[in-house]
């Protein structure tokens, strides 16, 4: 089987990125670009993020996930911490999370550091999950080898029983990671292929430095 792709192409004109507009901090400007994207295209998942992590294995992995908050401090995602990438994460917690917002011909690239967030946090958020997916969180013993659809859904079944008019409480092994940034880089697609770069990388004493980078 063979298909050419080579007459894919589009022309990039939504934006600009200037670098005497970028602010010190890269989060005001992913808040910026959050709150545009969200603001005109609510229709997508503006949340949706690729989560990249080296496997135990050796090698890279990228899977979406949804990013849940972002603070000053970093982005946080919430997942099964024995999962293939919980695992992954727990080797070597360096990782890179990517978004594509494609209406906006916009990328973010963020390279940080893994670490789990509080346990309160983690509780806070658990709560506030619609039944359905806290019955999820213990149904899925995630990445692990299953036999067929229909073991998730009898366990499914006998959990909804078990848990008719109770609490269920966050599993010990489900909970929120939160990546520390140490570098950022914003993308904005230009005409002729000639795109905006900007990076921001943390500086020893906690500042950012900016460069713009050539496409």
């Amino acid at each position: 089987m063979e298909k050419d792709l080579s007459d894919y192409r589009r022309s990039y004109e939504q934006g600009e990125l200037l670098l005497k507009e970028a602010p010190e901090n890269p989060i005001e400007l992913f808040q910026k670009w959050f709150f545009e994207v969200d603001k005109f295209f609510p229709e997508d998942e503006n949340n949706a993020m690729t989560v990249s992590t080296i496997g135990i294995d050796g090698f890279p992995k990228s899977r979406v996930v949804l990013l849940k908050k972002y603070t000053f401090e970093g982005f946080i995602f919430y997942t099964n911490y024995l999962s293939e990438k919980g695992k992954a994460i727990e080797a070597n917690p360096n990782v890179c999370l990517s978004f594509f917002w494609h209406k906006a011909e916009r990328q973010v690239i963020i390279k940080g550091k893994a670490e789990k967030v509080s346990e309160n946090l983690s509780d806070g958020y658990f709560e506030s999950r619609p039944r359905g997916s806290q019955l999820g969180a213990l149904v899925s013993n995630q990445s692990e080898i299953i036999q067929d659809r229909t073991y998730l859904e009898n366990k499914l079944t006998n959990l909804e029983m078990e848990y008719k008019g109770k609490e269920i409480a966050r599993p010990k092994h489900w909970g929120g990671y939160l990546i520390k940034p140490l570098e950022i880089e914003f993308w904005q697609g230009r005409p002729n292929r000639l795109h905006d770069r900007i990076r921001y990388q943390l500086q020893s004493d906690y500042n950012w430095q900016i460069d713009r980078l050539s496409p």
